[in-house]
Order: structure tokens, then C-alpha cells, then sequence
């Protein structure tokens, strides 16, 4: 008979685990060779700064768990944070709240656009978001033009809010604080992690990820679903669109779209979720996250040159993805030689 896992069998197996060693022994090298890694100048930066594309990376990887895929985030962000800055300047309204309200309230309408594209006429989300995308990044530059907004220009609620901090504390560095931007992303991950662990949404959003046809027949409305999903990621997209104007003071309608996109990918899949959907953790993409923030930021510290950072995040996605495969044919292998066994 076959003995029971034991913790260290388990843990040896999960994919999270050696994902972690990587990011322990790439902070070493790096530390090493640039002590000012550790400071804690650069790590609460590190949060500050990676905030926004964590936000991204929870929202893909929710769309891609289910089986679909959404690369319309980019041109939702981009689109919610200059039409709200616009729109507060046009009726001279100050207020983050507003901002964020009117933000959130176009990133949703976007996914449900989304939403109904693939499911009232049954298309591939690949094909329907990248249309979208082009679609309302293309739209935003025709009717509301191309023309920047200086930090200067921008209501004062933006640059209030990039100053914003949980608590600050006093370092040879100067005066240091947990920014507000990681504890909005800290919510989300709570929030990600609760809806896919704990509610029925979360069961069927996986269960349509392994088979969408099972997960109907299984009693799920897979329809209002997948409406949830593609709203969530226009929800944290348009939240990402705020925090990043309000991190950079400086509104451009040509941003984040064509440069953000690779990375989000990179960290989800790196994170171990099938690109096929029914199976990623949000500990992976966490972690997944994390590698991508450290190689995009300190490759240059251990002397790689700047232009060599999207060559290597292109290794690590085609990485992520052979250690994905490999990992689900290893499981493959051992259910079936599970059920040999007990066929016996």
C-alpha cells in the first residue's frame, strides 16, 4: 500500500516552494554584489513601486484560471486614469474619492463590454480582448487626444495621495513609510484570496478554468461567471490606472499600454498558473510577482545592461511555462499510477 505524503513530500512538490528558493538565492547574489539592496529604503520603494503591477498580475491571473484570457488591462487602466483625470479637471473637482469612484466605474463597464463579447456571441477572450484593447486605447486617444498632464496641471488629490503612507519612521535614509499603494494592493490580495478559497464564485470560476462544459452541467452559471471575472480585472485595472498616476504625477494616455503587458504575463505564469485555466494559486503569482519586480529592477545592479531586462523576462515566461507543463505531466503520471495501484 502507498504511504501517506508527509509534510516535507508535500511541500517538496509544490511548485511554490522552489519559486521561493529562486527568490531567496537571486536577493543573496544580488545583495552581495549590491549591498544597498537591503536597505530598507530600497524595500519599502520596492513596495511603493511594485504595487501597480501587482495589482495587474491578481487580475490576470483570475481571467486566466478560468480558462480565459484578458489582455485588455493595459488600455483599461491607461483608459480610466486619463479620463478621470480629465473629467476632474473639466468640472474642477478635487476629491480622491470621486477619482477613484469614476475610475472603477469605467474600468467595470469595460470588462462587462468584454464580458458580453465573449459570452452572448461565444468568441475567444484572446481575440475579443486584444480587439478591445486596441478598441478602447484607440478611442481614448481619438476623442480625448493626446495631450499630457504635468504634475503641475494634475488635481493636488493625486500628489496627496502619492505622499500618503501607513506610518513613517525615521532611518539615516530620511523619513520612511509603508505607502498607501501597498496596503490597496495588500486588500486585493485578501480579497482575491477570499473569493477563490471561500465562496462559490471562486469554486466555479476554477471549475470553468478545468472543463466549462462540466462546470454548467455541475449547476454553475457559467454565463454570470465569467460577467464577475472580466469586471473584477476592469476593477483592478482602473484601480492600478490611479495609483499610477498618482506614484508618477504625470497623466499620459500612451502610457503603461505596450509596457507592462510582458511582465504581468511573465509573473502569472512564472506564479504556476496553467495557461490552459483550472489551476494557479495566488501564493504562486505572489511570488511569481515578486521575482519579475527583482529581475526588473536590479538586474542592472549586478551588471546586466538595462537593455537585456525584457530578454530575460521572455526566458523566464518560456521557463514558467516548460516547468508548468512538466509539473502537470509529473501529476498526470502519478494519478495514474495511483489508480494502477488501487485498480490492484
Amino acid at each position: 500500500m502507498k504511504r501517506p505524503k508527509t509534510f516535507i513530500n508535500r511541500v517538496l512538490h509544490r511548485h511554490e516552494t522552489y519559486l521561493t528558493l529562486i527568490i531567496i538565492l537571486f536577493s543573496v547574489v544580488t545583495a552581495n554584489v549590491a549591498p544597498a539592496f537591503l536597505t530598507a529604503g530600497n524595500i519599502l520603494s520596492l513596495l511603493r513601486g511594485g504595487a501597480g503591477l501587482g495589482l495587474l498580475s491578481l487580475a490576470f491571473f483570475v481571467a486566466l484560471i478560468s480558462g480565459g484570457i484578458d489582455i485588455s488591462f493595459p488600455a483599461i487602466a491607461i483608459s480610466a486614469q486619463y479620463i478621470t483625470v480629465r473629467t476632474m479637471l473639466a468640472i474642477d473637482v478635487n476629491s480622491l474619492v470621486f477619482a477613484f469612484v469614476l475610475a472603477s466605474a469605467i474600468g467595470i463597464v469595460y470588462g462587462l463590454i468584454n464580458a458580453f463579447l465573449i459570452t452572448r456571441f461565444k468568441l475567444p477572450a484572446l481575440i475579443v480582448t486584444l480587439g478591445t484593447s486596441n478598441l478602447y486605447h484607440g478611442g481614448l486617444l481619438q476623442f480625448l487626444g493626446t495631450e499630457s498632464v504635468n504634475v503641475g496641471g494634475l488635481p493636488t488629490a493625486f500628489s496627496d495621495f502619492g505622499r500618503m503612507s501607513l506610518f513613517q519612521i525615521s532611518t539615516e535614509q530620511g523619513t520612511l513609510g509603508i505607502s498607501l499603494f501597498f496596503v490597496i494592493f495588500v486588500i486585493a490580495i485578501v480579497l482575491t484570496w477570499f473569493i477563490l478559497r471561500h465562496t462559490m464564485l471562486g469554486r466555479g470560476i476554477y471549475a470553468i478554468g478545468g472543463d466549462e462544459e462540466a462546470a454548467r452541467r455541475a449547476g454553475f452559471n457559467v454565463s454570470r461567471i465569467q460577467y464577475f471575472i472580466y469586471a473584477y480585472v476592469g476593477f483592478l485595472s482602473a484601480i492600478m490606472g490611479i495609483i499610477h498616476v498618482s506614484m508618477i504625477q504625470y497623466a499620459n494616455p500612451t502610457n503603461i499600454v505596450g509596457t507592462i503587458l510582458l511582465r504581468v504575463i511573465a509573473a502569472v505564469i512564472l506564479g504556476g498558473t496553467s495557461i490552459s485555466g483550472g489551476r494557479g494559486t495566488v501564493t504562486g503569482t505572489l511570488l511569481g510577482f515578486v521575482l519579475i519586480v527583482l529581475i526588473d529592477r536590479h538586474l542592472i545592479m549586478l551588471g546586466v545592461p538595462a537593455e537585456w531586462t525584457d530578454f530575460f523576462v521572455g526566458i523566464v515566461i518560456v521557463l514558467g511555462v516548460l516547468a508548468t507543463h512538466i509539473r502537470l505531466r509529473l501529476e498526470r503520471k502519478r494519478l495514474g499510477e495511483l489508480v494502477v495501484e488501487r485498480a490492484h
